[in-house]
């Protein structure tokens, strides 16, 4: 997949502030605020900022977290992962495997067949309904 390069500046100017802060600042929004956190219409999930397929509905659940949880991303190549040390823990940060963006983290406390929670901010996808 051929990635997203743009500058601070150029994401700035098409993100919007809150998408700017969790996406390119590696960000969160605050719990039960966002705006798929109760969303559960059939489509598919993408990257607020270039467009990328991530999640698709189907894969979508309430785990209670107060952040969209999803069970496994919408293909192999949708997501990156990496090693997270911030905040005097570790985790497993999720990032679209397109631009880069910070999407949220992934722990190990998921439904089957996955085992996984994809806990992802709500300002870094944009949910096209089918």
């Amino acid at each position: 997949m051929p990635k997203i390069e743009k500058s601070e500046q150029e994401w700035r100017e098409e993100l919007t502030p809150e998408q700017f802060h969790v996406l390119r600042q590696k960000g969160t929004e605050r719990p039960f605020t966002g705006e798929y956190d109760h969303v559960f219409e059939p489509g598919t999930y993408v990257c607020a900022g270039c467009g990328a397929e991530l999640f698709a509905s189907d894969a979508k659940y309430d785990s209670g977290c107060g952040w969209p949880a999803f069970s496994a991303p919408a293909g192999e190549d949708a997501v990156d992962e990496e090693t997270d040390a911030s905040h005097g823990m570790v985790r497993t940060e999720v990032l679209c495997a397109s631009c880069g963006g910070h999407l949220g983290h992934v722990f190990p406390d998921g439904p089957h067949p996955t085992g996984l929670r994809y806990c992802i901010n709500s300002a870094a996808l944009k949910l096209e309904e089918e």
